[in-house]
C-alpha cells in the first residue's frame, strides 16, 4: 500500500519532467509505468480509454481516427479541465474542445487525408474522478491503406505500437471484441511478440453484449482459454446508436451493470 501511495506521490512530478524534455527536445530515458491501449479498428479502445476518464473526449469515425500516439496523464484533482503540452496556459473546461483539439492537432502533423505521424499528443486531465495514471492510445491496426496511406501502412502501426509496448515497464491493454475469435486477436498476437509469458498483458474483451447466440464468454473472461498472468476484463460498449443519442458514460456504465447483474452471476446462463 505505501509501496502504491508512493507511486501516486512521483507520477504528477514524473510527469512534468517528461513535459519540460519534450519541449527541450531533449530525450528522456527515465521509464515510467505506462498503459499502452492496442486493438483493431473498431474495438472499442476509445470506450475504453473513456471510462477511465468519464468523459467523452476522443474523436470517432471510419478508418483509422487514431493516427499520432495520444499520450493521455490523468492527475487526481479537486476541479475537472484538460490541458495540452502544445497549447501551453490554455485550460480546456469543455471536453467537446479537448475532442476538437485532437483533431486538428493530428490534422496540423499528418494532413487531413488519413496519413499518420509517430509525433505523440500529449494531453493532461485533471479530475477528482481519475487515478494517477498514464495511458497511450494507439492508432487502431489496419490491413488496408486508405487515402494518401503508404502501402505498408500496416507495417507502420506495427512498429509505432512496439516503440511503446516493448519497454518492461509498459502494461498492455489488449482490446478485443467479444464477436472475434480470441485466437485471431491482432491485439494479443501483437502483445506476445513482446511480453511471450503474458506477464504485463491484460487482455480487455469488449462489446460482451453484441456476442453470438449461444456463445458463452465464461472461459476466456475466467483466464481459462488463452491465460494471462494479468486475466481478462469484460466491458460493454455504447453502441453506435447510444453515441449518436448522446448517452452519457455515466448512464452505460449502469447499464453495463445492469447487463453482469443479469448474465455473470447466473451460472446457467451464456453471455
Amino acid at each position: 500500500m505505501a509501496g502504491n501511495f508512493g507511486m501516486q506521490q512521483l507520477i504528477p512530478i514524473v510527469n512534468k519532467l517528461q513535459d519540460a524534455f519534450v519541449q527541450m527536445g531533449v530525450h528522456m530515458s527515465l521509464d515510467l509505468p505506462q498503459i499502452a491501449v492496442v486493438g483493431g479498428q473498431s474495438a472499442g479502445k476509445s470506450s475504453v480509454l473513456e471510462n477511465f476518464v468519464g468523459r467523452d473526449f476522443l474523436p470517432r469515425g471510419s478508418g483509422i481516427v487514431t493516427r499520432r500516439p495520444l499520450i493521455l496523464q490523468l492527475i487526481h484533482g479537486n476541479t475537472e479541465y484538460a490541458e495540452f503540452l502544445h497549447c501551453k496556459g490554455k485550460k480546456f473546461v469543455d471536453f467537446n474542445e479537448v475532442r476538437a483539439e485532437i483533431e486538428a492537432e493530428t490534422d496540423r502533423i499528418t494532413g487531413s487525408n488519413k496519413g499518420i505521424s509517430p509525433v505523440p499528443i500529449n494531453l493532461r486531465v485533471y479530475s477528482p474522478n481519475v487515478l494517477n495514471l498514464t495511458l497511450i492510445d494507439l492508432p487502431g491496426l489496419t490491413k488496408v491503406p486508405i487515402g494518401d496511406q503508404p502501402v505498408d501502412i500496416e507495417q507502420q502501426i506495427k512498429g509505432m505500437i512496439f516503440q511503446f509496448i516493448r519497454r518492461e515497464s509498459c502494461l498492455i491493454l489488449a482490446v478485443t471484441p467479444a464477436n472475434t475469435d480470441l485466437a485471431n486477436s491482432d491485439a494479443l498476437k501483437l502483445a506476445k511478440e513482446v511480453d511471450p509469458q503474458g506477464l504485463r498483458t491484460i487482455g480487455v474483451i469488449t462489446k460482451l453484449d453484441l456476442m453470438d447466440e449461444g456463445t458463452d464468454a465464461r472461459d476466456v473472461l475466467e483466464n481459462k482459454l488463452l491465460p494471462l498472468r494479468r486475466g481478462y476484463i469484460g466491458v460493454v460498449n455504447r453502441s453506435q446508436k447510444d453515441i449518436d443519442g448522446r448517452k452519457d458514460i455515466t448512464a452505460a456504465l449502469a447499464a453495463e451493470r445492469k447487463f453482469f447483474l443479469r448474465y455473470v452471476f447466473d451460472a446457467k446462463n451464456q453471455f
